[in-house]
């Protein structure tokens, strides 16, 4: 597989000039697929503007000055994608990652009490020895719990310093979910209805927002019960 990438042929969730230069930093293997995320290098140089060039993007990483998920990451290729909070302690600033309108991934700015928990949606369970309960979690996480009460397709509200869940919202009608795909992308909008399909085709949600649309579960991504946990300024729910 090849280590380079070309600005054209670069995931388009990313908010980056494509005809400036000729290449773009390729996200390395980690917790985010590489259509789903941006390197920590892109987010050092062209989100923040914490500095100009290559070489000083690569510098910056990898002295520890970006935490995610309050982790220092010190390669610049490392996948950052939704919701991970990316923190820059000497400027005493904070992001979580999300999805605008247009489907491209973009830093929100959080307060630092909102920088402690990130949402992290159950991908797969499994169970291993022991018969304990393993939950795979969309950012890569593995977590073990004693009870088998999460569902496939539940989102977690995750404290990062210890790995405990602090609150759950349930992939059932009624709960706000944010969609993470298709044309209805960086929209915030309640289920409806979840349609499952007696087929190999994906199973749909009808969701309600500022309008009635349909979309596959894969693309709802549950954040609150009533209200949304996350902040979303460019978002309003109905």
């Amino acid at each position: 597989m090849s280590k380079h990438l070309k600005r054209l042929a670069a995931s388009r969730t990313l908010k980056i000039p494509r005809k400036e230069k000729k290449w773009i930093i390729k996200a390395q293997p980690g917790p985010h697929a590489l259509d789903q995320s941006v390197p920590l290098g892109i987010i050092a140089r062209d989100y923040l503007k914490l500095c100009d060039t290559y070489k000083e993007a690569k510098r910056v990483v990898a002295h520890g000055e970006l935490l995610v998920d309050g982790v220092p990451r010190k390669n610049h290729k490392f996948p950052v994608g939704l919701m991970d909070v990316v923190s820059i302690p000497k400027l005493k600033k904070d992001f979580r990652m999300m999805y605008d309108r247009n489907g491209k991934l973009c830093l929100v700015p959080i307060e630092s009490i909102d920088a402690e928990w990130k949402l992290c949606l159950i991908k797969n369970k499994s169970i291993i020895k022991g018969k304990k309960i393993q939950i795979h979690l969309h950012d890569g996480r593995n977590l073990l719990v004693e009870k088998d009460e999460y569902k496939t397709g539940d989102v977690l509200k995750l404290n990062l310093k210890d790995n405990t869940v602090s609150d759950v919202f349930k992939f059932e009608r009624g709960v706000v979910a944010l969609i993470t795909g298709g044309s209805h992308v960086g929209e915030l909008a309640n289920i409806k209805e979840i349609q499952i399909v007696p087929s190999s085709k994906p199973n749909l949600a009808y969701m309600t927002g500022a309008t009635e649309f349909s979309t596959i579960t894969d693309y709802v991504f549950p954040v609150g019960k009533t209200k949304p946990a996350i902040s979303l300024p460019e978002v309003t729910i109905q």
